[in-house]
């Protein structure tokens, strides 16, 4: 792994192979923390009480909550702190946090510390996508995220299986002890393996003027400020079927039993793509790229629609074209992340905080309100991704001044 400036002794440096594992396994404690529960969410509604069926999804919705806004905080934290201190601390409360999950005795308690576990999980991701930036930039960045992504993408396709796995031989409440398991070897991990990417004569002030002069410098830069709206737009697509699945495999398609299985198929897509991607952005760049993905993503979506006015619900139809559309998704994700961080090069941890804050904010708020919409049918959620990829080709066109597909930058004005 090369820096760019001398790391400490110990820990060792680990090799851009270990790099990546290490950092899609700190990402994952997200997703871990979703879709685990994915298979629980009915009994978790049995057993405390949840009346309306549609408000399981809050299990899910109040962990993306807290995911979002406390990103503001911990950017600035770790631009001054390093990436090691706050990673830890990060980590000891999201494991806490599941341990106080798994003893909440009403619907609400568990709402609330899923909240909190939520907070503390930002914290990972933040730091996570910082250490990225501290190594690497430009299309070398876009790399190696699709390559987190690709190993990233290994919890949700296996996730719901374990879930369903942990249903079998202990209650739900141990759904949220393996996060706590999950969590603490991930901290040995950190602890042995990962060193401090942030040397001390890099890192900011943590003054509120310089805080809010690093936070402006996000919002003035055009790029990253109008690729954060277009992902946190499209972002909207993944929580609004994470938070709608289990009730679409089962109330529409029925194959409850065997849920696991095509939300497996349906993450094996998105890996592919992220793989795909980490061998192509080099060739064709990330913005040509991500524009064909996003255009290819709004017309499945159509495509999908259209012929499920025509033909209704039916699994056969609905799995090629769906998997087809998170195919397109999956190679959003990277190179709009990357295009984002490449100006902000001086501020990584500031600069991934805000991305991440307002991309799962926005995400998570449109992801649950389509979510909310749903009627026994996909046509909801289906809707909703014909106007999400639009409102995201609309923001990205803003952006780029018009010029879609293009490797360079769009000009400044003179």
């Amino acid at each position: 792994m090369t820096s760019p400036a001398a790391a400490p002794s110990f820990p060792p440096s680990p090799s851009t192979g270990e790099l990546v594992s290490l950092v899609a396994g700190l990402m994952a404690l997200n997703a871990l923390a979703i879709d685990l529960m994915l298979p629980a969410l009915g009994e978790i509604a049995r057993d405390l009480g949840v009346t309306n069926p549609n408000d399981r999804q809050l299990v899910i919705v109040a962990y993306v909550l807290g995911f979002g806004l406390p990103q503001i905080a911990f950017g600035p934290l770790t631009d001054r702190l390093g990436r090691r201190r706050v990673l830890f601390a990060s980590i000891f409360g999201y494991s806490l946090a599941g341990l106080a999950c798994m003893a909440a005795e009403t619907f609400p308690q568990l709402l609330v510390m899923r909240f909190v576990q939520g907070v503390f999980a930002a914290g990972c991701r933040v730091v996570a996508v910082a250490i990225v930036r501290d190594v690497y930039q430009g299309r070398g960045m876009a790399r190696i995220m699709s390559l987190v992504m690709t190993v990233f993408m290994v919890i949700p396709i296996l996730a719901p299986a374990l879930g369903q796995v942990v249903l079998f031989v202990a209650p739900w409440r141990w759904c949220f002890g393996v996060l706590t398991i999950a969590g603490g070897l991930m901290g040995a991990w950190v602890f042995i393996r990962l060193p401090e990417t942030l040397p001390t004569e890099r890192r900011a002030s943590l003054g509120l003027r310089p805080v809010l002069s690093a936070y402006a410098q996000v919002f003035r830069t055009r790029v990253a400020f109008g690729y954060m709206l277009a992902s946190g737009i499209a972002f909207s697509a993944l929580f609004t079927f994470i938070s709608a699945c289990e009730q679409i495999f089962r109330d529409v398609f029925h194959v409850e039993e065997t849920f696991a299985l095509y939300f497996a198929l349906i993450a094996l897509a998105l890996s592919f793509a992220n793989f795909t991607n980490a061998r192509l952005v080099v060739r064709f760049g990330m913005r040509r790229l991500s524009h064909l993905a996003l255009f290819g993503f709004t017309l499945s979506s159509l495509v999908l629609l259209v012929a499920t006015l025509v033909f209704g619900d039916h699994l056969w139809l609905f799995m090629p074209l769906f998997a087809l559309c998170f195919a397109c998704f999956g190679l959003l994700g990277a190179n709009f992340n990357a295009l984002a961080m490449e100006p902000l090069g001086a501020i990584a941890g500031t600069a991934s905080a805000v991305y991440g804050f307002a991309t799962t904010t926005l995400s998570g708020v449109l992801g649950g309100l389509i979510a909310r919409a749903f009627d026994g049918t996909t046509l909801p959620l289906l809707t909703g991704y014909v106007a999400l990829g639009l409102g995201s080709i609309v923001v990205v066109a803003f952006t780029e001044r018009g010029r879609l597909f293009d490797r360079a930058p769009a000009p400044a004005p003179t």
